[in-house]
């Protein structure tokens, strides 16, 4: 009987000992993985500078030629603010500029123009309701220098949420291989008196 028990402790121990390494090489795996992608989009953003924004005027913006060129068949809210003093362009976020430079807000829903105008409404409201708010802005020299961000999508809050699990995975990694090891040690001790 004795026997059979060491038997199933040292299986035991070792299902556990590879469960920890399992979850260590996961988290390596997935910080290396975050490392490569995420980590340079938040070096690489120029959007630094944290302004307070004061609202100047926001107009929705349908079918209609706008500097030249036709704005997309979607709704898009347009906002301009002021930020120390100057005007100054506001989008979204960083893919907003990317996606279309003459909206600071884009729609997610575009396939009804219904659902897309009530969104664009919403955020017009919301807009008009907070008259000053916080924004980012690209110090001088970089980015566009008449734009802003109401929210940076590869900011310090962001890299801190991705790396939330794979430190929690670490840390439950290693604390079972260090419970592995107390046990086994401990085992050891009994054994020997």
């Amino acid at each position: 009987m004795g026997k059979k028990l060491v038997t199933a402790q040292k299986r035991g121990e070792t299902r556990a000992l590879c469960l920890g390494v399992a979850m260590v090489v996961s988290a390596a795996i997935t910080y290396y993985v975050l490392g490569t992608t995420l980590l340079p989009l938040h070096l690489r953003s120029v959007w630094t500078l944290k302004s307070t924004c004061h609202l100047i005027e926001t107009h929705i913006h349908d079918q209609e030629e706008l500097q030249g060129k036709m704005v997309p068949r979607y709704p898009c809210l347009w906002v301009n603010v002021s930020v120390a003093g100057e005007w100054a362009m506001l989008y979204h976020m960083e893919d907003t500029l990317d996606q279309n430079d003459q909206c600071s807000y884009i729609p997610h829903s575009r396939d009804s123009y219904r659902a897309a105008r009530e969104e664009v409404e919403v955020a017009q409201r919301r807009f008009r309701e907070h008259q000053a708010f916080y924004c980012f802005s690209a110090p001088n020299g970089s980015g566009d220098p008449r734009g802003v961000l109401y929210r940076r999508r590869y900011g310090p809050q962001a890299l801190l949420e991705a790396l939330l699990w794979p430190s929690c995975l670490l840390t439950g990694g290693l604390l079972v291989i260090a419970m592995v090891k107390l046990n086994q040690s401990l085992s050891a001790l009994a054994a020997q008196k």
